[in-house]
């Protein structure tokens, strides 16, 4: 199948502010087949587009698409991208490897560089991300008042002072350099994963005001974790419920293998997250007990910052409850490795989002 992917992203300040937006068009570029923004936190004009266009080129590989015609307004990316031009910047080359491996997995794949102006789609797409990142990246009000007290949180009228958890995404494996499902299995952390999460607890020490590290017992999360917890002088502590999905027979398996083992359960369980992989478990199931894990988080540590460190689903199903969304945005947020995200909830039941997938303290890596 032969698709179009159009692609856009942008940064308000360079570095400030940034967001990408992607399209997924057919052939003959009629019908919009996917598309997808996000706000990415703080990162510079050519970082955000590198992420559109990955997010994209996932997008395609959802579809199983084989062709791909790739158009940007960006010249770098398009002639990085056909190898007429070096990638040197240091923020720029892990983006080069992760869409040049995505680009290998289709038939046939071809970048074209096009004015703005042919661009709208995806252009509007980013600058709605690049809003939601200027409103993420605005400082937050100081809760002055003590947390045995209601105050009120802007504009929303919630009550109390919230348990704000900080969500760190594990650092990279050597699964996840290979796209493969990897739940409950236990690959280590890779020297760029160590990296990562070095990376990441430097800033969380920066950043100050954390009580307590709770992590999954996976040893790629526990080990993120771990190094966050001497950078902040804190003892970890293990939640099980935070563990990542299990995939059951798909472990190990790419996207690709797992729709050709399980072809018709695959396709629902794309769609439909009460349904249980060959021997798994299904995203209900997971959304259950990370609601347990939440609970518990906040029954010890009502009212303080706590880091959270985990995998993919239960923090996007953290960030959902948070929004109290339905269960597509499963299949709407991406997380990249060793991203951070916050998510708020209040003593009177409300909840808010403030932060998802920052990955800007990566940049050395």
């Amino acid at each position: 199948m032969r698709v179009i992917v159009e692609a856009d992203g942008g940064s308000r300040g360079n570095p400030g502010p940034a967001g990408y937006g992607t399209v997924v068009w057919s052939a003959d570029h009629e019908t919009v087949l996917a598309e997808s923004k996000q706000a990415i936190g703080r990162a510079t004009n050519n970082v955000a587009e590198y992420r559109g266009l990955i997010a994209g080129l996932e997008e395609a590989a959802k579809l199983g698409a084989t062709d791909v015609a790739v158009y940007m307004d960006s010249k770098l990316v398009v002639e990085q991208m056909c190898g007429r031009w070096k990638v040197k910047h240091p923020d720029l080359i892990p983006l080069h490897r992760q869409a040049t491996a995505l680009a290998a997995g289709f038939e046939h794949i071809s970048y074209e560089w096009i004015p703005r102006g042919r661009n709208a789609h995806a252009d509007r797409l980013a600058n709605e991300a690049m809003d939601a990142a200027a409103e993420l990246d605005a400082p937050a009000e100081p809760v002055k008042a003590p947390k045995t007290m209601s105050s009120p949180a802007g504009w929303t009228g919630a009550q109390g002072a919230p348990t704000r958890f900080l969500l760190l995404r594990h650092g990279q494996t050597e699964l996840s350099t290979q796209r493969r499902y990897s739940g409950r299995g236990n690959p280590a952390l890779t020297d760029i994963g160590r990296r990562q999460a070095d990376a990441a607890a430097q800033y969380l020490a920066q950043r100050g005001g954390i009580s307590a590290v709770i992590t999954s017992p996976l040893q790629r999360a526990y080990d993120t974790a771990m190094t966050a917890a001497k950078a902040l002088r804190l003892d970890v502590s293990v939640n099980d419920d935070l563990i990542e999905t299990d995939f059951g027979a798909w472990e190990g398996l790419t996207f690709g293998e797992a729709a050709q083992r399980d072809p018709d359960l695959h396709r629902r369980w794309l769609r439909d997250t009460s349904v249980t992989p060959p021997g798994g478990e299904s995203f209900d199931e997971v959304h259950h007990r990370v609601r347990r894990a939440r609970d518990r988080i906040i029954a010890e540590h009502g009212g303080t910052t706590v880091l959270v460190v985990s995998h993919v689903t239960p923090i996007k199903t953290l960030l959902r409850m948070a929004l109290d969304a339905g269960a597509g945005i499963l299949y709407r947020l991406h997380l990249d490795l060793a991203s951070l995200s916050i998510a708020e909830f209040y003593p009177d039941g409300a909840s808010s989002v403030r932060l998802v997938n920052q990955t800007s303290y990566l940049s050395g890596d």
